[in-house]
């Protein structure tokens, strides 16, 4: 359902100025980035794990399943989309600012990142939640919740397509997104297959602080847009590897202190 939005959504970003349908094909790149890195390879290694309690009909193994892979999204996505928010120039810069790519398209092109950022925990989610269905054999109910996942980016695009422009067609697919993973949560809750675990309280709690120190550090650290629009290439990456590194590990570090045990979860389930 995702490439039929985001088929949709170009064509709609036609009808815009002229470079609209390329300022929304680099800052949906980025956000797909981390959700093809993290959010389908969650997905990957839950979905036999869920099969097999199913199987074994483990219902309590099963939702501890699912509610493992949410923390695991929250832990990954969270400061992913963050970064991408408060990053959108530089890694834009970075990455395509070169040639015809003039500082137009680097400013424009930040605004629709930061609008598909607001959804990447979102798309994370319905990666995760999805296999809760197909491990149980329903794929009609995941499929069905799209299409009006779908249905609802379409009406989001009429609504906000010509106040925000292409932006606006980016923040659409993040707010459909978000309807298509509440949907499934609450329908996986409805069934009874899924019951929040314990210790959630204090899992967002610890990563909150952590998400907030990674933004102040990055942020302090971060340059004006104007000088990495004329900064040269080495220049870009050397500041924005320096700015991920530091992120990075602010993000950790805080984690830690805070009392997260990171070996215990990634190795408490599947």
């Amino acid at each position: 359902m995702s490439q039929i939005n985001l088929l949709l959504d170009t064509i709609l970003a036609s009808l815009l100025q002229t470079g609209s349908v390329s300022w929304l094909y680099y800052s949906d790149r980025l956000v797909e980035l981390p959700l093809g890195v993290f959010g389908i390879a969650i997905a990957t290694v839950i979905l036999p794990a869920l099969s097999a309690n199913n199987a074994a009909k483990s219902e309590e193994a099963f939702s501890a399943t699912i509610d493992w892979a949410l923390k695991m999204v929250l832990l990954i996505g969270l400061p992913a989309a963050l970064a991408l928010i408060v990053l959108a120039e530089p890694l834009i810069a970075v990455l395509f600012h070169y040639g015809a790519l003039n500082d137009t398209d680097v400013l424009q092109s930040a605004h629709s990142l930061r609008a598909y950022a607001l959804g990447l925990l979102a798309f994370m989610f319905v990666k995760v939640l999805a296999p809760g269905f197909f491990a149980r054999k329903d794929m009609r109910t995941p499929v069905k919740i799209g299409i009006y996942a779908m249905i609802a980016n379409m009406v989001f695009n009429l609504a906000l397509i010509w106040p925000l422009q292409h932006a606006g067609l980016a923040l659409a697919t993040a707010m459909s997104a978000w309807l298509n993973a509440i949907c499934l949560l609450v329908v996986l809750k409805r069934q009874g297959v899924y019951k929040s675990g314990n210790g959630w309280f204090v899992f967002v709690i610890r990563l909150l602080g952590a998400v907030v120190a990674m933004v102040l550090v990055v942020s302090y650290l971060n340059s004006p847009t104007q000088e990495w629009l004329v900064w040269d290439v080495w220049q870009r990456i050397s500041t924005i590897g320096l700015l991920v590194i530091c992120g990075i590990f602010s993000y950790f570090i805080v984690l830690l202190c805070l009392g997260l045990n990171l070996k215990n979860m990634l190795k408490q389930k599947v």
